[in-house]
């Protein structure tokens, strides 16, 4: 077997990537690298990756690159995009477009041309926005509190219609906050465990009350696999863990582990930033034989663990 990933360096795309080499498949790997973050940290993700030889690593732009030299596979998994709910406003919403809608065009409108078993998309929890209709359903009006929200769910929509109009079979996955080791060094848990290691302040931006269904990366991936084996050949899930927690209860299940107290600086609340996130997994559950296997100690003992070991 064989399969596409993009955002193949990235926190999602590395583990996914990692995981088809252990199911067997060779894997295309395709990554622009854009500079979001460190591409010292998208290298380092792609380390055990590039030693494989049943791994291709594709260094280019969706958007522009010849996609027909890499879409002949079983199984594309549609990683790829510009995350980030506070960086998409302004003038930078220019970069969601691209990265988010326009990849997402591009590789449907040429994907249609062959012969895939089936193409999975992240797609994001943004969608719903900040809905008081908890926990939060994949048959409920989707309503983006941001521009990062807007442009996942125009690309979500993109899939529904090449679905609709060409038969492609696409599953999109609306992820819940996801953490675990190679998570993105600006994201809440990242951080929170570097500036308590380090005895540098952390920053709260609300009053720490605001729930999180946090979903540790390796579910993530396994919803990713059984999804894309699944005999479904169009729809829409949820992946999280449906345990959301308080931001300031991840604060102090880290200083448990780490041993040490956190320094909290309090600021505004975000634009864009939604009061609680809460996924109702039973549709998933039902439907791909899904379930959430990391509880968020064990998980963060896990992302504690690698940062600790980390060099970069």
């Amino acid at each position: 077997m064989k399969a596409l990933v993009t955002g193949c360096a990235g926190f999602i795309g590395s583990t996914l990537s990692e995981r088809l080499l252990e199911e067997g498949f060779e894997v295309v790997g395709i990554d622009s690298f854009t500079d979001y973050y460190s591409r010292d940290i998208k290298e380092f993700n792609l380390k055990n990756l590039i030693s494989n030889h049943r791994f291709t690593l594709i260094s280019e732009n969706l958007v522009t690159c010849d996609l027909r030299k890499y879409l002949d596979v079983d199984y594309v998994f549609h990683q790829a995009g510009q995350p980030g709910v506070r960086g998409s406003w302004g003038y930078d919403f220019e970069e969601y477009i691209y990265n988010n809608i326009s990849a997402t065009q591009k590789l449907l409108e040429i994907s249609k041309n062959f012969d895939i078993k089936k193409i999975i998309y992240a797609s994001s929890s943004s969608v719903y926005g900040n809905t008081d209709a908890i926990p939060m359903k994949e048959t409920q009006i989707t309503k983006p509190y941001s521009p990062y929200g807007v442009t996942k769910l125009a690309a979500e929509n993109l899939c529904d219609l090449y679905s609709k109009n060409y038969g492609l079979p696409v599953i999109s996955l609306r992820y819940f906050t996801v953490y675990g080791p190679r998570q993105r060094p600006e994201m809440a848990i990242s951080t929170f465990i570097k500036n308590i290691l380090y005895d540098k302040e952390i920053y709260i931006y609300g009053d720490g009350k605001q729930g999180r269904d946090f979903t540790y990366i390796d579910d993530i991936v396994e919803a990713n696999i059984k999804a894309a084996y699944s005999d479904i050949k169009s729809d829409i899930f949820n992946v999280g863990s449906q345990n959301p927690i308080k931001l300031i209860d991840v604060v102090k299940i880290i200083e448990y582990i780490i041993g040490k107290k956190a320094n909290i600086n309090y600021l505004d609340f975000e634009k864009g930033d939604v009061k609680d996130t809460y996924s109702d997994i039973s549709k998933i559950k039902k439907y791909l034989g899904y379930e959430c296997k990391f509880d968020i100690e064990k998980g963060i003992y896990e992302q504690i663990k690698y940062i600790k070991n980390l060099n970069l």
